[in-house]
């Protein structure tokens, strides 16, 4: 008997690189970009098939051939949200439409796609004093949640706030506490056209919090989560009307003339 091999998702993940090459200690933290790192914790994992992507590379890293055969794609930028082309952004935010996941990580949340999906400005308070933050699940049986505690504990990280700008999530999956008192709807989901969108706020550069395996974790777990779920919701198709009754016909449904009887469809 045949058995057909199982596809394996495409993943690809895109960094701007720009800290890991501006500042020693990025550098140290994350020798082969933080793109690098994630990519390490997803090739845990046998059914993804995982490329990197950077700001540099021909296309800003993402020609059409990549992005059109990408199933799920994250996306980690700050200092170079400017620098990314108008038409990039448009054709990422018709691929989510189309039904391809996305994964927008910390600062990612002022990133042109995020912002254009959100149709809101994004914007949050923050404050960067190395502070303790507690991640935790507020929805446990979500799959994104899938094999966490009650919550995540970063030594030390960037402090988020609310009011966060953006829409009423779908689904919110993980709160933020910091030392400062402040607290963050850091993990939360949309669904635009057929795509799903999975934003997780933790993940400032200057600390290695892509090397906690609990964000690993969700991480992977938001990448499965975001994976295409059918065809695309829009498929522009004119129906001609003879092609219509020949359904109705063809399918025997109740049919009335135009006083109101029933008359039996035509075998």
């Amino acid at each position: 008997m045949f058995v057909g091999v199982m596809q394996k998702l495409s993943v690809t993940i895109w960094n701007e690189f720009v800290h890991e090459r501006e500042n020693a200690e990025v550098a140290r933290i994350y020798p082969r970009g933080i793109h690098g790192t994630l990519a390490d914790a997803l090739r845990q994992r046998t059914e993804l098939a995982v490329r990197t992507a950077t700001l540099d590379e021909p296309d800003q890293g993402l020609p059409p051939a990549v992005l059109d055969a990408t199933d799920v794609l994250v996306w980690w930028g700050h200092a170079a949200h400017a620098a990314v082309k108008d038409d990039l952004a448009a054709r990422v935010q018709e691929r989510v439409i189309a039904g391809m996941g996305l994964v927008v990580l910390h600062s990612g949340h002022e990133s042109k796609i995020f912002m254009r999906l959100m149709g809101t400005g994004c914007h949050l308070c923050w404050r960067e004093a190395g502070e303790r933050e507690r991640v935790w699940v507020v929805n446990p049986g979500h799959p994104i949640a899938a094999g966490l505690g009650d919550c995540i504990e970063i030594e030390h990280s960037e402090m988020y706030g609310e009011p966060f700008g953006i829409p009423t999530p779908e689904e919110l999956i993980f709160i933020s506490w910091f030392e400062g008192g402040e607290v963050f709807r850091g993990g939360a989901t949309w669904t635009r056209g057929s795509g799903r969108i999975f934003y997780f706020s933790p993940g400032h550069e200057a600390y290695p919090i892509y090397h906690h395996p609990d964000i690993q974790r969700v991480i992977t777990n938001g990448v499965l989560w975001a994976r295409p779920q059918g065809r695309p919701a829009e498929v522009p198709r004119h129906v001609p009307v003879e092609q219509a009754r020949q359904k109705i016909t063809a399918h025997g449904p109740s049919v009335h003339d135009a006083a109101g009887h029933l008359v039996s469809p035509k075998s």
